[in-house]
């Protein structure tokens, strides 16, 4: 089981709202490619309120970015809690751990621990990818030096450990289909305390997972939290089918979509499905909240969220 609520780890906003049962929300804020602190500072300024945690990337899709632990204390200023995602292609293990002391050191109190897009995918294809461990070897390390006090060398930490809310990803579509639940299992062993699902727009396939993930008893071991992501155009959802691995999205969304921009509103349909996919997988067991994924459209989550009737957010939070 997931332990008595009263004993958070963290301490963060997102980990109180759903040791309290509440259904959670979380969204994306990227970074810029640029050294400018005021566009995050308008980013937040738009999901302010909107949201109890939000993933600052880490160099998302391999392209040059501002530093994720240095954009998340500027959201801090701001008032809004980070998430900071750590990636394994740009650091090993020494380098991994002294960026979390720093980050806890800034007040970050969540991280999501990824494995990071290949950089031949990115702004700097020939660059040398580190790859020192995977994601599940981070998330342990991580554990180990929250709950152990010790560093993956397996001395000890001798002054204050960083208390992070341990995060992880999981695809629920990418193949083979029947070891996704499985791969999950091994990321809760190794001490992930939430999960972030891929986008869903296959729901009927999501279902298929999550009743797998049930069945193991993870939903009881670690908070999942459903990704969704509104469309802005048959482009992009073209896009999302043939190019980015691992995505699902049916013929009907394809069809609906296509339909939708040919008229001149496919920003309005995008949204419509992401709050019907809102809808339904609220309902099923084991989902603990939703995760947006409104890259580079900040201005969509805070109507998404008010239309899916998760607005206000709570606050002040006591366990």
């Amino acid at each position: 089981m997931i332990e008595n609520k009263t004993d958070t780890k963290s301490g963060s906003n997102l980990e109180k709202i759903l040791r309290s049962g509440q259904f959670a929300v979380t969204a994306e804020l990227g970074p810029p490619r640029g050294a400018d602190r005021s566009v995050i500072e308008k980013k937040a300024a738009i999901l302010k309120g909107y949201g109890d945690a939000f993933n600052i990337t880490d160099c998302q899709t391999a392209v040059v970015r501002m530093s994720s632990i240095a954009a998340g204390r500027i959201v801090i200023d701001a008032g809004l809690e980070p998430i900071i995602q750590m990636t394994c292609r740009d650091r090993n293990r020494i380098a991994i751990q002294s960026d979390l002391l720093g980050a806890a050191a800034l007040g970050a109190k969540n991280v999501l621990c990824l494995t990071g897009d290949h950089q031949k995918f990115g702004d700097h294809p020939m660059a040398k990818g580190v790859f020192d461990m995977d994601s599940i070897q981070l998330i342990q390390m991580v554990k180990i030096l929250r709950d152990e006090k010790k560093f993956q060398s397996g001395q000890d930490l001798k002054v204050s450990e960083p208390r992070l809310f341990i995060g992880a990803a999981e695809n629920p579509f990418a193949d083979p289909f029947k070891f996704r639940a499985i791969r999950l299992a091994k990321k809760v062993a190794a001490g992930a305390d939430f999960i972030q699902t891929q986008i869903i727009y296959n729901v009927k396939k999501f279902k298929e997972w999550m009743k797998m993930v049930t069945d193991m008893g993870l939903h009881e071991k670690a908070f999942i939290l459903a990704g969704v992501a509104p469309l802005k155009s048959a482009g992009m959802a073209k896009h999302m089918k043939h190019n980015v691995p691992g995505m699902d999205v049916p013929d009907e969304v394809m069809d609906r979509m296509t339909t939708a921009s040919a008229a001149r509103k496919g920003k309005e349909e995008g949204i419509r499905i992401c709050l019907e996919v809102i809808e339904q997988v609220r309902e099923l067991k084991g989902i603990a909240g939703v995760h947006i994924m409104a890259v580079e459209w900040e201005d969509a989550v805070p109507e998404i969220v008010r239309q899916a009737r998760l607005y206000p957010r709570p606050m002040d939070i006591i366990l």
